[in-house]
């Protein structure tokens, strides 16, 4: 009777602290519920070694056909490294764009995706990075695609832009370094080529180009929401958010987010999102090359039925057993 007698009373003030709150402050107890320690780290890739895991985790992409972005590189397997990043001595991914020729393009640069290794359906996802000067033309991107792609043409397979630098409107107002963005793409062709989908630009107050930043989606089965800099500012709002709670039919966002995605590293160079389709126009590369770092990318999920994970998941005591 004690115990139960505690217990509601326990409960009770709780009610009273919650209601006691300040909206600013409720909001800050539902973010902390919402990105607690409920997660659990299912996978991770950390780039400790001094290869990259191909076998389990990673697809080196070679093509120079521009990403249906008219971008200005070629994507090459020599352009995708594991090492040491000079300033903090982080082993990272490396991806490294290049002023270089190559069949007929005038830059390089590297792209890699888990598809078909590592795919899931809702959770955390984040991704720790160091990003290069992008100005002008480098277009640094960390993003997901449906996992039913390429046999769900683009956009039908759905493609989750968590974190994009580089856009025209960043080199026009001189803030390349704060100004990112979030966005999703989704739907079948249609009215000439148009398509739906939901874009959100942020001017971040400080810069995002001068050392490692964290970029996470909390994907559930209600919305996908975006955060810079989770670990250093818990309570912050994202600066994307969609709901995908809709009606489950063709065109809405809730028919092609309730499914697997993979996740997809690159560096582009010039192209539509810049708004730089002339090589004269890149000064990025104006010393021969840049490198965006990756200092670890990871997934969490809290073990729900509507959870789906495939892939190599961890075991022991930071992982599920």
């Amino acid at each position: 009777m004690r115990k139960g007698y505690r217990f509601i009373n326990l409960a009770f003030l709780m009610l009273l602290f919650v209601s006691g709150l300040t909206a600013q402050e409720k909001r800050n107890v539902q973010h902390a519920n919402e990105k607690g320690d409920e997660y659990h780290l299912v996978w991770q890739d950390s780039f400790d070694g001094t290869k990259l895991d191909e076998a389990n985790h990673w697809n080196i992409i070679i093509n120079g056909r521009g990403g249906g972005n008219r971008e200005m590189q070629y994507y090459k397997r020599e352009n995708i490294s594991v090492g040491k990043e000079p300033v903090s001595g982080e082993n990272c991914l490396i991806i490294t764009a290049r002023r270089e020729n190559h069949f007929l393009k005038k830059y390089t640069s590297g792209r890699l995706s888990t598809q078909d290794k590592v795919s899931f359906k809702y959770g955390k996802i984040e991704a720790r990075m160091k990003l290069p000067k992008t100005a002008n033309g480098l277009w640094p991107a960390f993003w997901m695609l449906g996992s039913d792609y390429p046999k769900a043409v683009w956009p039908k397979c759905g493609e989750i832009d968590i974190m994009e630098m580089g856009n025209k409107n960043g080199i026009t107002q001189g803030i390349q370094d704060r100004y990112f963005n979030g966005a999703c793409h989704w739907g079948e062709r249609f009215n000439h080529g148009k398509y739906p989908n939901y874009a959100k630009s942020r001017i971040n107050p400080y810069c995002l180009q001068d050392g490692f930043h964290l970029y996470t989606l909390i994907w559930d089965e209600k919305a996908l929401k975006m955060y810079v800099d989770l670990d250093k500012f818990p309570t912050d709002d994202p600066y994307f958010e969609m709901p995908i709670n809709g009606k489950n039919e063709p065109n809405n966002a809730a028919h092609y987010f309730h499914k697997p995605f993979f996740i997809v590293f690159n560096l582009a160079v010039g192209g539509n999102f810049p708004g730089i389709r002339n090589s004269k126009e890149i000064t990025a590369l104006k010393d021969g090359e840049a490198n965006m770092y990756v200092d670890y990318v990871k997934v969490y999920q809290k073990g729900n039925m509507a959870e789906q994970f495939n892939g190599p998941r961890l075991m022991g005591e930071n992982g599920v057993k």
